[in-house]
């Protein structure tokens, strides 16, 4: 049997004038209001289109499809993560251990405050989350992650430090998942942030003691006991 073909997701063209910049912004506006409001199963590019105040022919000129619509908002969201992580893991001001546990604090953070749209996106994921432009924006966090890990393990070798990154990376995004599916006070993130904080530290240190010569490795990382603004 032959697969299913994906839909085309990547937007028709880029808006050049201000005016079509301003349009391509409240359908995109009108897409999160609708999502938040009716969920995945009931998306439509016309409930879109009606509540940006545009008409559908207009909203097709930049998005062919509803699943090129949510695979905008995904990879927006994916980009921020991406902003999020390099922004904070690259600050080699701090050390690696402190930088860490700011990254787990930002992104449980992120999660609950976005959960509800992020949820939805979830649902919808079957329309865009094998096509290659998924894939390759997806592919720029996991990157931004292994660099991270090879600074933070100098003496480790590029399987443990494949190993590593994949963790960190699956368990963040699925403890982060499931843990904004209900509503968490500010101390409760902050509780869950610093145990996975904790859990991490335990294991880079566990993984830097394994490599020949590394048994000092963990001197450099300071020990990621830090107050998170």
């Amino acid at each position: 049997m032959s697969q299913r073909p994906n839909p085309q997701i990547s937007s028709r063209k880029h808006p050049k004038q201000a005016r079509a910049s301003e349009l391509v912004a409240a359908v995109l506006d009108a897409a999160v209001q609708v999502l938040r409001t009716e969920g995945a199963a009931r998306f439509t590019t016309a409930r879109v289109a009606e509540r940006a105040g545009v008409s559908v022919g207009s909203l097709y000129q930049y998005f062919p499809n509803k699943a090129a619509i949510l695979f905008r908002l995904q990879a927006d969201e994916w980009r921020q993560t991406s902003e999020l992580l390099n922004g904070i893991l690259t600050d080699r001001a701090r050390p690696p251990l402190e930088r860490l546990r700011r990254l787990t604090h930002a992104f449980l953070r992120s999660e609950c405050d976005e959960a509800e749209v992020r949820m939805a996106l979830g649902d919808a994921a079957p329309l865009y989350r094998d096509a290659p432009e998924a894939n390759e924006i997806r592919a720029g966090s996991s990157q931004i992650i292994r660099v991270f890990i090879r600074e933070a393990l100098p003496c480790a070798d590029s399987q443990t430090v494949e190993l590593v990154a994949d963790l960190i990376e699956a368990t963040l995004t699925q403890v982060g998942s499931s843990f904004s599916e209900k509503p968490q006070s500010d101390e409760t993130i902050g509780r869950y942030a610093d145990a996975m904080a904790d859990m991490f530290a335990a294991y880079l240190e566990k993984s830097s003691n394994e490599g020949p010569g590394c048994t000092t490795a963990m001197a450099a990382f300071g020990n990621g006991d830090v107050s998170v603004e």
